[in-house]
Parts: C-alpha cells; structure tokens; sequence
C-alpha cells in the first residue's frame, strides 16, 4: 500500500519508515491508484513539463490578447522592459509567470497545477529556476513529484478550488507546490521543503478569489506572478532554516477553516471585491451576455 497523503507529518514519517524520497513515494501513489508504472508516470511529467515550457514561450512571442481586451500582451511588457527593479531574473520570473497564465486567459494549452486560474506559477518558477540553477528536465520532474504531493495534502485538509476556499486555495497551493519543488530541487531536507509550504500558506492565507466579470483574467493572472515571487522568497527562507512556528499541517487547517468561513461573493462568484467595484462592474456589463431568455422545456416563441 502506498501512502495516502493525508498530512506532511504522515507523510514524512512514511518516507522516513520506508527509507525512501518524497518523489518516489508520490510515484508508489500514481502507480498505485493509475495502474501505471515509474517510467510511464515519470514521462507524464516530462511531457506537462514541455507544455509548461510552451506556454511561457507562447506567452512571450505571440500575441496575447483576450476576448475582454483586459489581458494585452503584459508579459512582454515586463519582459522587454529596460528597467530591471530587482533583478533580470527576477524580471524573467515575473514575465514568465505572467506568459503562461496569459495563455490560459487567451485560450490556449495549458498544465493546470493544481488549477487553469494558476497556470501560471509553476512554469514561471520552474523554468526560471532551472535557468538559474542549471537543472536537468529530470531533476525538475522530481520537483512537480514533490509539488503533486503537497497538492494532494492541500487537497484532503482544505481545498484547490477558489469556489470552495478562495484564491488561497488555488493560487496560494500552487505557490506552495512550487515553493516545496523549489527546495527539494536545491538539496533541501524534508523539514525544509514544508516548511517553505507552510510559510508560503502563511503569506497568502485568506486571499479571495474575485474574478472581474467572471472570467480567469483580473486579478488572476497578475496574482500568478505575485505568487511566483511568494514562492521563490518562502524558499530562500526556508532553506536558511527559518521556522514558520506553525507546523505546515496546522497552516494547511488553518486554510481551510479560512476558506469555509469565507464569504461566497468571496469564492468564484464575481459578487464581490474587484469584481463589484464600479470599474468592475462596468466591465462585466460590456463584456458579458446578459437578459438572455431561457424558455421551459418543450416551448417555445410564437
């Protein structure tokens, strides 16, 4: 029997009984539940990799413009800016993240990890981090195995649906997937990989989800970069040994009390913050369909 991913505490405790990694516990998992097998599930991810690496380069190099005229090509904005505030990494990670949620809002192939509304983090810190770092397509596939394993945890404790927990749920557990992949990726122990998944949750706890007329576009994707660099500071701090106090299963709770106490028009329903504001509200009058008559079954207009 494979472990079942019910808290990090099991799960570590799992790995450590087993002598075995928090990757290769992930892929007794799949193979488990997928009738798969290592290098079947191994070539899955090789394969979300590419297409994650796709995207940002779509992102990039084509034109991004959505159907609302609310996303107009961002990420080659920041990407070709001469002004660096940070850094030219840091300038890459931002565009790239922004790239590859921008190719979700315009309709185009995307990974949802774990969800389409952030698209875009993973990507953009993987493919930055392996720039940076010089990793193998493998090493980062043993990230994304570590990143689905946080995923399922989150999954089981709280939620990875915005109408279910808000937009902590969704882009709050992909920046801890990417942050805990992030770690592990860089030699990181075990405590250190969740502790960058509990002191990414504490920064983005709460966080609503509150989609302008509806659509996955604003805030959403510039979220998915704010998340990106979320993730990539979780990790220096966590590899410096900081403590994030709370055990990483108790912020994991902690989401998911937050989530449901949250109000609904906080949760995917377009009622409430920046999708009820005038601009907000205006927006969605212009660009969605409205006062269309549904007639009942089996009637119809004379």
């Amino acid at each position: 029997m494979s472990y079942l991913f019910e808290s990090f505490n099991g799960w570590k405790s799992y790995c450590d009984e087993k002598e075995i990694s928090l990757p290769e516990s992930v892929i007794e998992y799949e193979v488990d539940q997928k009738n798969g097998s290592n290098d079947q599930i191994k070539a899955g991810l090789l394969q979300a990799y590419g297409v994650m690496k796709d995207a940002v380069k779509t992102g990039l190099e084509e034109e991004m413009t959505s159907r609302s005229g609310m996303i107009n090509n961002g990420a080659k904005k920041v990407y070709n800016h001469p002004l660096s505030v940070l850094s030219p990494e840091f300038q890459k990670l931002i565009s790239r993240a922004l790239a590859a949620k921008e190719v979700n809002s315009c309709m185009g192939r995307v990974v949802a990890a774990p969800t389409a509304g952030a698209s875009g983090i993973l990507p953009g810190t993987l493919v930055t981090l392996q720039e940076i770092h010089g990793l193998s397509d493998e090493q980062i596939v043993e990230g994304l195995l570590v990143g689905a394993g946080i995923a399922l945890i989150i999954e089981e404790k709280a939620s990875l649906a915005g109408a279910v927990g808000g937009c902590q749920a969704e882009t709050g557990s992909a920046a801890a997937m990417a942050s805990g992949a992030i770690v592990y990726c860089l030699g990181g122990s075990t405590d250190q990989v969740f502790n960058a998944v509990a002191i990414t949750i504490q920064c983005m706890l709460g966080l609503i989800c509150d989609p302008v007329a509806g659509l996955v576009e604003v805030p959403c994707v510039v979220r998915n970069a704010s998340a990106a660099a979320i993730a990539f500071s979780s990790a220096q701090i966590a590899l410096a040994n900081v403590s994030a106090v709370i055990p990483v299963d108790e912020c994991v709770e902690a989401m998911g009390e937050v989530g449901a106490s949250m109000e609904s028009r906080y949760k995917e329903t377009a009622m409430g913050g920046l999708a009820a504001t005038l601009t907000g509200q205006a927006i969605s009058e212009r660009v969605l369909i409205k006062d269309i008559e549904i007639l009942p079954d089996g009637e119809s207009e004379e």
